[in-house]
């Protein structure tokens, strides 16, 4: 068991007509003119936008709009942010939702005192002393930014995605409605699930094996976010299954399904130039990636690979061959990832093969040309990259 400090300051408001209580919120927190920041229609076309205008009005907020934040969010967004926030005396961050948004955010108040270029953030040339404070109304449980630390940006230039992860970015309130996620669509939805469960699943596979507290509450979270998303995708309406899938997006990422293990991150790591390279959303481009990484590291911890089949995906255990119970285990996953539409090879996930320059292209940039490398389970070289890279084409 590793030593850990686990701190969740974000205030929870869970529930139908959540959002109704932003105004005061807001207000609570310090904030008196907000910059109101969103992405593309679908918070205008559902209300929501103009119901949360209304509310900030009638707490005597004022704000300013920034929309157009994308999947994969650009630090071009961010610097608008941050010239607005400036230039309007912007002093509270409201992100309007999933974690696309709530990233930008984050983006922006770590840049808006900053000196330097925000990008250098990302870059870990240097660290900010100053944030503003966020809060959001969330849209699409799945990146669990909404109670995390982190952030993760792309730059145009490059397309490199990078993340900076900081206490200063946990927002001082989330909003929840299950009710608000009704609309979105099934591959949103499933793309949303996986991104909860690998979030979960980053910090399940370590070397670390005794701390059963936090393994049982991370089993808990992906059997839950398993059964619910099948729920939901045969009936989007289902209140108490959206529900049950928001909340666990929140706790697969606030730390607490982490507490005392040492966590991996080697596929987020790996997807991260897979979406900054294609675009693709990033929990497909997860589910394409995870089974070659899971053959590929699992006998650094077999037993921890097996205790995952049996008590996450129900296989039955062969106790003659830990390997045949592992590879079942993977094998389940794959189906479960399938069964919900989502990929399990970046040829599924991107429409064709992928070359061997582009593979190559990827490894350099997340192994920092050679100088880095990502895991804890299995310490990643860049020849190791390459070789998953291969795996999953």
């Amino acid at each position: 068991m590793q030593d850990f400090n686990f701190y969740a300051p974000t205030q929870v408001v869970f529930g139908k007509n959540s959002e109704s209580k932003v105004g005061e919120l807001v207000k609570k927190y310090g904030g008196t003119k907000v910059l109101l920041h969103f992405g593309g229609q679908s918070a205008i076309k559902s209300g929501l936008l103009a119901e949360v205008e209304a509310n900030l009005k009638a707490a005597g907020v004022d704000f300013v709009k920034l929309g157009g934040v994308v999947p994969n969010p650009r630090v071009s967004k961010v610097r608008e942010g941050i010239d607005i926030c400036k230039r309007e005396g912007i002093d509270f961050l409201l992100a309007v939702g999933g974690g696309s948004v709530i990233d930008s955010c984050k983006a922006i108040s770590a840049g808006r005192y900053f000196e330097g270029d925000v990008w250098d953030l990302y870059l870990k040339k240097a660290r900010a002393t100053k944030y503003m404070p966020i809060g959001c109304i969330l849209t699409i449980p799945a990146a669990g930014s909404e109670m995390s630390d982190g952030s993760v940006i792309t730059n145009e230039e490059g397309w490199l995605k990078k993340d900076y992860c900081v206490n200063e970015f946990r927002c001082k309130f989330a909003i929840m409605n299950p009710e608000r996620t009704y609309s979105l669509p099934a591959w949103q939805t499933a793309c949303g699930v996986t991104d909860i469960m690998m979030h979960t699943m980053e910090r399940y596979f370590s070397k670390d094996d005794d701390m059963e507290v936090t393994d049982s509450i991370a089993e808990s979270v992906l059997r839950t976010a398993k059964s619910q998303v099948i729920k939901v995708l045969a009936n989007p309406t289902d209140y108490n299954s959206r529900a049950q899938i928001m909340w666990a997006g929140s706790l697969a990422h606030n730390d607490l399904t982490g507490c005392g293990t040492s966590g991996d991150w080697a596929t987020h790591n790996l997807e991260h130039e897979l979406s900054g390279m294609f675009d693709v959303s990033h929990g497909a481009g997860l589910a394409a990636l995870w089974g070659s990484w899971a053959r590929y590291t699992r006998n650094e911890n077999i037993s921890r690979f097996v205790r995952f089949a049996v008590n996450v995906m129900g296989v039955e255990q062969d106790f003659h061959s830990a390997e045949e119970t592992a590879e079942a285990g993977i094998k389940a996953m794959e189906a479960f990832y399938h069964s919900i539409g989502m990929p399990t090879s970046i040829k599924e996930l991107i429409g064709r093969d992928i070359t061997n320059a582009e593979i190559a292209e990827m490894a350099d940039k997340c192994s920092n040309y050679g100088q880095n490398t990502v895991g804890c389970l299995k310490k990643l070289s860049r020849e190791d990259m390459v070789n998953i890279y291969k795996m999953a084409r």
